[in-house]
């Protein structure tokens, strides 16, 4: 499998949160967090940091965080995506879009790590 990284931008004017060690989170998985009042997704996977809306918009459950992760192929390159726990919609990891319904799409935070932590930024 070969990844192609676009890592957002990194910016040191982003009110950028700390989220939790990135340790904290097991490979290819996600957890929940609350930020700024809005639950956000964050998924370690291919050793890369990913942050998008919690909240499914098919379903209007936040449950994307609880969502298996995994990869597909667009344009010849791979790309990643979680898969919704209640009807299986899925979403690219970066750029939140839905890979079933053009035009639907989730929230997308830019992330870094520092330190052996995860922070989440503005919206990317």
């Amino acid at each position: 499998m070969t990844l192609t990284p676009t890592l957002p931008a990194v910016s040191p004017t982003l009110p950028w949160t700390r989220v939790c060690a990135v340790s904290d989170i097991l490979p290819g998985t996600g957890v929940c967090a609350l930020i700024g009042g809005q639950q956000v997704a964050v998924f370690r996977v291919a050793g890369r940091v990913f942050a998008l809306g919690n909240l499914d918009p098919f379903t209007g459950v936040g449950v994307l965080s609880r969502g298996l992760t995994g990869s597909y192929t667009r344009d010849g390159q791979t790309r990643l995506k979680v898969a919704s726990p209640l009807l299986k919609h899925t979403f690219d990891l970066e750029t939140g879009e839905s890979l079933e319904a053009p035009g639907v799409r989730v929230p997308v935070y830019a992330t870094r790590t520092e330190g052996g932590d995860v922070w989440t930024g503005s919206l990317a």
